[in-house]
């Protein structure tokens, strides 16, 4: 699994999240991830469903990050935050020409749409000559088609300024554009291809989602970033509850060990010559169940001196761990402290 994929189930056999059973009922699926990474913003969502759709596009992980953390620190407005996030950052490239308030407002409102233009480039050929070169695409463009529609519009001489379009990609992407001749205007048969081609696309914005993982809602942008750091803080409690009931556990099992060295030729003739060593264990030195299952199973080779220094150092460490998880328990303060060093890691 790649670093995100690990990140989105990091917690997952610590109870981190609740399960439910699968379809058929043979197995168990978690409800939802723990998601320690913002997918949903980062990578981006689209679908539609019964009466309602949702398009989200990819952002940049380091900026949402910086958000959140202005997030943490005060209460920004969506403008705030949409000069740290800029707007959607697409895989493939291109250039976004989205007025700076129109931006604004569809983080505001959870709506609205982002014109992105195809990257491209003049190059100077012999005898005054040039080409065009297109070198990034709009999101979710195929390449292929866009292609086919330049072609058309040739053969149609809907683009009387352009000559041939060739592919010249390799791993990366190379459109090479010829115009008819040396006096076309390079600007002006680039606006005639964004006007009729897909070099410049509309990627739309419509953040409805699920709230809490039941109710569906056009969240704008800082909402969902919210609803990200609230999950994670659940996460960070549940994860943190898990840690400390298996610390407790051997806890008491550690303490029952000390017993057992403190009393060991005591504890050897009630193993020895009582009818009910468990009950007589239990009975003499105040054990509990847990404790004296722990010091049955025992093997003699652990009864040396050394034994019970590393015990004693286990105990100490783990008795640090117990109190340092049982104040993030308590303190909401603690909990945010540690999920902003989380955001600040990603």
């Amino acid at each position: 699994l790649t670093d995100v994929a690990l990140l989105l189930l990091d917690g997952i056999e610590e109870d981190a999240v609740d399960f439910r059973p699968t379809y058929d009922g043979s197995e168990k699926e978690p409800v939802v991830l723990p998601g320690g990474f913002p997918n949903l913003l980062a990578n981006g969502s689209s679908g539609i469903a019964v009466g309602m759709a949702t398009s989200i596009p990819p952002h940049n992980v380091a900026e949402l990050c910086e958000a959140m953390e202005l997030m943490l620190e005060r209460d920004p407005s969506i403008a705030e935050l949409a000069e740290i996030v800029g707007g959607p950052d697409f895989p493939t490239g291109g250039t976004l020409i989205e007025e700076k308030q129109d931006i604004i407002a569809a983080y505001e409102t959870g709506r609205g749409a982002f014109r992105v233009r195809a990257k491209w480039e003049k190059e100077e050929l012999k005898q005054g000559l040039y080409q065009i070169v297109v070198t990034e695409i709009p999101y979710q463009v195929q390449k292929s088609k866009l292609i086919e529609k330049i072609a058309e519009l040739i053969n149609a001489r809907k683009l009387p300024m352009l000559d041939d379009v060739r592919d010249e990609s390799a791993e990366d992407i190379r459109l090479v554009l010829i115009p008819k001749n040396r006096n076309v205007d390079p600007e002006l048969l680039m606006e005639a291809l964004f006007r009729n081609t897909d070099l410049e696309n509309r990627f739309s914005l419509n953040m409805n989602v699920l709230e809490n993982g039941l109710v569906p809602r056009v969240m704008n942008l800082k909402e969902v970033l919210q609803a990200w750091m609230d999950h994670q803080q659940e996460v960070l409690v549940r994860r943190s509850r898990h840690r400390l009931a298996k610390v407790l556990n051997r806890l008491e099992v550690l303490e029952g060990y000390l017993i057992v060295y403190l009393n060991i030729d005591e504890v050897i003739r009630i193993i020895r010559f009582e009818d009910d060593p468990k009950a007589e264990l239990m009975k003499t030195f105040g054990l509990t169940q847990i404790q004296v299952e722990a010091i049955l199973n025992l093997r003699l080779r652990r009864l040396h001196k050394l034994e019970e220094v590393e015990i004693r150092t286990e105990h100490e460490s783990l008795t640090k761990e117990r109190d340092e998880l049982d104040k993030l328990i308590k303190s909401e303060a603690r909990q945010w402290t540690r999920i902003k060093k989380q955001i600040n890691a990603l």
